[in-house]
């Protein structure tokens, strides 16, 4: 970063005072107009042109100064040193050409690493969330921090916190998964690595979408939710909740859909009275792009833009992204008319400035160019990027196949996802995200809204080099190895059979590598707006699997796949199922690791694995009442299981828990109890399993989930070793919303139970939970967990 020197001598570009007062004093002398543009937004690309910063093309945006620049990266082809040149034009027109010297926040997409051409793509969230190892999300936002610093950005648009049970849902890949705890923990663990421990040098982290988003009817984008207040505060809510409170997180997006007939980026009683009233936020609500205006073109909440700007500004949402729009003119005409205060105006304002003079951009506005492309993809981040990726693999099903061992014979490699790097990648990698851009150049619109993308700005969508699954199976088996594509990921021909089915036969095992192709356009089959009908897999690719079953030869099925797919008979014919979900650019090297026997695979499913849509939503934590039909349980054609529990994945050894045990069998409301267990490797080759700590209350004066998620553990042994994990299990962990919907610890037994998976599972004891009407309660997020090799 470079330090300069303020030209305008006042208590706000004075570093020693303290922040406070310096957003009273620079909100004290800014006009309305300048207000205003603090809580707006413009593309990058509306300031640039031929790649680089415009003067004149930008002196009518920036006139006032400006609150967001929306992607430099992202929203253009931009390599990193280019990004930071065009970063710090910005931000030298905004100190030394405006009135006041306001630099601007610029934010980025960081849903799988920045999406940013040449920074490091890691896998996508469903994948990290597959490694219940929340340090690696932690330092998968860490090294985000420093590509987006080094480049000129300041906040990013992640951590997704929607708890998705429903897997038609496009942005499923986007989550965490299905269980608020699991989301929570790799909600804050980002959230902690973004915005570091000084934000000086970190990145404003932005959870959303607020909230339920994912719960949406039909499993369908921007599709109303429909969720009853105790469900909504325990669950959906929950992960929300922890990030703010435990985490400290800075920002929150607003959703796109409505809860009970009340659009999101209009429901005061979620982003005032909750979010601020009851959990303390003290930082920014910004808007999902486009929804304000939403407000009235989309939702027909608000008959106009100036009652959209309205209901927006006053339910909370202080900054439009990612153009102003409705917040403008419409703004301006709503403060004249008195439908909005000036007060609300001045209180989103400060946050705004709030944000900029904790993150030092008055004192360091500018960064160094140099410097940006080689922190944009280090190797120490590519380093972090492998070991999630690696983590990330899901060994559904084997039997017996693999690993494929050494000089073991031919290596049939087929389908569309075996050799284009492309398709590893999610929907907000930069390759994907582009196409999006292309997209909107020719139907001059993007997301359904209309706007304008410069003729003269540059579309690259190259992945960059990233490897192929192919590419790392030929450099390990050499001409042992034979290849053909089969089909393609939509395309309806068939063409591709023959050969594929002559290599298959011809070889000792088939491996094929089906799926999905994340993104935006109509030519994804996973991502944002991707919505899908059918677990299948897309296209003809079932086609081709039952073509290559039949030839007798081994089949070992690898899923590049944005949510969990494939026919029953997938699942029950192929030898082996390996889940690699959207593993970015090292995901290629893990897959051919994993399935060679490199790497012992060892992740466990996030979110229960259906076995087709009839069974949605099909969850671990239902009620009692649930998962099943009275009084016959399964359905008619059905079991109403899931393929996959939740939790689950095998590994190429076996574990054992040889002890689980209580610390205490009654404690006091606001106490811990320890929980015990010992884990042993009996297999004979070294490997990691994940501990999972449920507990269930049977006692409660509200219906309970059978199981609940409380608390985990990733451990590593050797063959034979054994490893002693202390879980200490907070009361305050384990209460509910009540009948009058007041957090509650009650009174009663709990079973703990731990385990490999919700169903593989043991029971730890139950201990009981004395009554302490004296001792005051508050809520609980997490205990602690001690891991030591015996």
């Amino acid at each position: 970063m470079t330090t300069v020197e303020p030209t305008i001598r006042a208590t706000y570009t004075d570093a020693t005072a303290p922040v406070d007062d310096r957003v009273s004093d620079l909100l004290a002398r800014m006009t309305r107009d300048e207000k205003l543009a603090q809580l707006g937004s413009t593309w990058a690309f509306a300031l640039l042109e031929g790649g680089r910063f415009a003067p004149e093309r930008a002196r009518p945006i920036l006139r006032h100064g400006l609150g967001q620049v929306t992607r430099i990266a992202g929203a253009t082809s931009l390599k990193a040193a280019q990004v930071a040149q065009a970063a710090n034009a910005i931000q030298r027109f905004l100190v030394t050409e405006t009135r006041l010297g306001i630099p601007a926040i610029v934010h980025e997409e960081v849903c799988s690493g920045v999406m940013a051409r040449q920074a490091t793509i890691f896998p996508q969230a469903i994948g990290v969330a597959s490694t219940w190892a929340p340090e690696l999300n932690r330092q998968l936002a860490d090294a985000v921090r420093a590509q987006m610093r080094a480049m000129g950005s300041h906040q990013g648009l992640s951590p997704v916190l929607d708890v998705v049970r429903d897997p038609r849902w496009g942005r499923t890949e986007e989550t965490y998964g299905e269980d608020p705890y699991l989301v929570s923990r790799m909600g804050v663990a980002f959230v902690r690595g973004l915005q570091g421990t000084d934000l000086t040098d970190g990145v404003l982290a932005t959870a959303k979408h607020f909230v339920g988003y994912g719960a949406s009817e039909g499993g369908l984008n921007w599709a109303p939710a429909h969720l009853p207040p105790r469900l909504l505060r325990e669950v959906y809510l929950y992960p929300f909740e922890a990030a703010v409170r435990e985490g400290g997180l800075q920002s929150v997006m607003a959703g796109y859909h409505e809860l009970d007939g009340i659009p999101c980026h209009a429901n005061q009683e979620l982003l005032a009275d909750v979010l601020r009233g009851q959990w303390g936020f003290t930082g920014s609500v910004v808007s999902d792009y486009f929804a304000v205006n939403d407000l009235h073109s989309y939702h027909h909440f608000a008959p106009d833009q100036q009652q959209a700007a309205t209901v927006g500004l006053g339910a909370g949402v202080d900054v439009e992204l990612p153009a102003t729009d409705a917040y403008a003119d419409a703004l301006a005409r709503a403060l004249d008319a008195g439908e909005v205060s000036e007060a609300r105006l001045d209180e989103a304002v400060a946050r705004v400035l709030r944000h900029k003079v904790e993150l030092g951009l008055f004192e360091n506005p500018y960064v160094d160019e140099d410097a940006a492309a080689t922190t944009a993809n280090a190797e120490r981040h590519r380093t972090v990027a492998l070991e999630i990726a690696r983590r990330s693999l899901v060994l559904l099903k084997n039997d017996d196949v693999l690993p494929l061992l050494a000089g073991s014979g031919t290596v049939a490699l087929i389908g569309p996802n075996a050799d284009d790097a492309r398709h590893l990648l999610g929907d907000y990698s930069f390759a994907a995200h582009i196409e999006s851009l292309r997209e909107a150049r020719k139907r001059r619109g993007l997301l359904g809204e209309m706007m304008t993308i410069p003729d003269d700005l540059e579309i690259d969508e190259s992945t960059d080099g990233v490897p192929t699954v192919r590419g790392e199976l030929a450099a390990r088996l050499g001409d042992r190895l034979r290849f053909a594509p089969g089909c393609d990921v939509l395309d309806p021909s068939t063409e591709g059979f023959a050969e594929a089915v002559a290599v298959a036969a011809a070889a000792d095992v088939a491996v094929l590598v089906l799926g999905d192709r994340s993104g935006l356009t109509p030519g994804a089959t996973t991502g944002e707006s991707r919505d899908r009908s059918s677990l299948d897999l897309p296209g003809v690719q079932e086609d081709l699997v039952r073509a290559v079953v039949a030839t007798g030869t081994p089949v070992v099925a690898v899923l590049v796949a944005g949510r969990p797919v494939g026919s029953d008979f997938l699942h029950e014919t192929c030898a082996a199922v390996l889940m690699a979900w959207l593993p970015g650019e090292t995901g290629a090297q893990a897959i051919a690791e994993v399935l060679l026997g490199e790497i012992n695979p060892s992740g466990k499913l996030p979110i229960s694995y259906p076995r087709g849509v009839g069974q949605i939503p099909v969850f671990y934590g239902h009620k009692v009442s649930g998962g099943r039909s009275h009084w016959h349980g399964d359905y008619v054609d059905s079991p109403v299981t899931p393929r996959y529990v939740f939790g689950h994945g095998l590994g190429y050894t076996s574990f054992v828990i040889d002890n689980a045990a209580l610390g205490s069998a009654e404690v006091r409301a606001g106490d811990s109890v320890g929980v015990d267990v010992t884990v042993t490797n009996t297999g004979d080759r070294a490997g990691e399993q994940v501990v999972q700590l449920y507990v269930r209350d049977p006692q409660a004066t509200i219906t309970r989930p059978v199981l609940e998620l409380k608390a985990f553990a990733r451990v590593a042994a050797a063959p034979g070793q054994r490893v002693a994990v202390r879980f200490e299990l907070p009361t305050g962990q384990l209460g509910f919303y009540d009948r009058s919907m007041t957090y509650a610890v009650e009174p009663g037994q709990i079973e703990v139970y731990v385990g490999f998976s919700a169903t593989d599972r043991t029971h730890a004891g139950t201990f009981v939970i004395g009554a302490d009407e004296d001792r005051p309660m508050s809520k609980v997020f997490t205990g602690t967990v001690e891991v030591r090799q015996l």
